[in-house]
């Protein structure tokens, strides 16, 4: 089996995709974000970002697997700079000005399998294995430290799923007050009961300018959020007189139900899951980082 195989098909396609798309330049994070909200990528939210259980019992996205393949195919053919932890992935003129449709040409596919041989070279610990090795044992430092990041974020997701109702409402109005919102605690549990939303609030922007904001949370385990439960908000902010809203879940929104979120003089900022990991991870809430490092080339003899 070629090392290269284990990035689904279409991959760099949906990523070269979302970099013109996204000005030429974006994290992996924003790059995902993009593919998964993409209908024509190739790729639901779910393949995206939903987690699945090793033989371990630890939780792992498999889609970060072949992102992190994608992203060093792309690189090793001359469609992005080479990448940098931390830093954003950008493309080179390459990839600005060639079509990708049919990535990878004989030739590129040619420069891929040859790179992936002499890294599989590397990292065997047996020669002449029946077995081909798995991505996990490919995937070199920079990108096992991308993958453990992303697979906290998948375990905090799944353990949001795992909250009552009346929990995870509680922590939207926490998120939301760290986001600048001061919510309103009165009248945000009465409407919680009464009205079918689950908070209102204050926003002042940096021209001292004061609106007044809804706030809806959802937490599901699988279901999208659809157009008519944005459309039900959007007449419940009407009510109350909220400029624009909030819509936090746990899961994500379908095509209509974002389209509809900015219809109209009253937007909604809709905010999924993987959205909410991000922003946990910003405001570090109830998280403790952990911080250590790898040694760069210089370490390294070069071969």
């Amino acid at each position: 089996m070629k090392v290269s195989g284990y990035a689904k098909k279409g991959v760099e396609k949906a990523i070269l995709d979302a970099l013109q798309l996204l000005g030429g330049s974006a994290s992996k994070n924003k790059l995902k974000q993009s593919i998964a909200n993409n209908p024509d990528s190739g790729f639901t939210y779910d393949e995206v970002f939903e987690p699945v259980v090793s033989k371990s019992g630890n939780k792992y996205v498999p889609f970060d697997f072949s992102f992190n393949f994608g992203i060093n195919n792309i690189a090793i053919t001359g469609y992005i700079e080479s990448p940098k932890r931390g830093q954003d992935i950008v493309l080179t003129e390459k990839g600005r000005a060639k079509r990708h449709s049919k990535f990878p040409t004989i030739k590129e596919q040619e420069m891929i399998d040859s790179y992936w041989k002499k890294r599989s070279k590397h990292t065997k610990k047996e020669a002449n294995t029946a077995t081909p090795k798995t991505p996990e044992k490919i995937v070199d430092d920079e990108e096992n430290q991308d993958l453990e990041s992303d697979n906290w974020k998948a375990e905090l997701l799944s353990q949001l799923k795992l909250f009552t109702p009346q929990k995870f409402e509680s922590f939207s109005r926490l998120l939301i007050s760290h986001m600048g919102v001061v919510v309103d605690d009165t009248r945000g549990k009465i409407m919680s009961r009464d009205h079918g939303i689950d908070g209102f609030g204050y926003f002042e922007s940096d021209e001292f300018r004061t609106s007044r904001v809804a706030i809806q949370s959802k937490k599901y385990t699988d279901s999208a959020v659809s157009e008519p439960e944005i459309d039900k908000f959007k007449g419940v902010m009407d009510s109350f007189n909220a400029e624009y809203g909030i819509f936090i879940t746990t899961t994500h929104f379908t095509e209509s139900a974002k389209r509809k979120a900015v219809q109209g003089s009253k937007s909604v900022t809709l905010i999924d899951g993987r959205r909410i990991t991000d922003l946990v991870e910003k405001y570090k809430l109830h998280i403790t980082p952990i911080s250590s490092f790898t040694l760069n080339d210089y370490y390294f003899e070069q071969k």
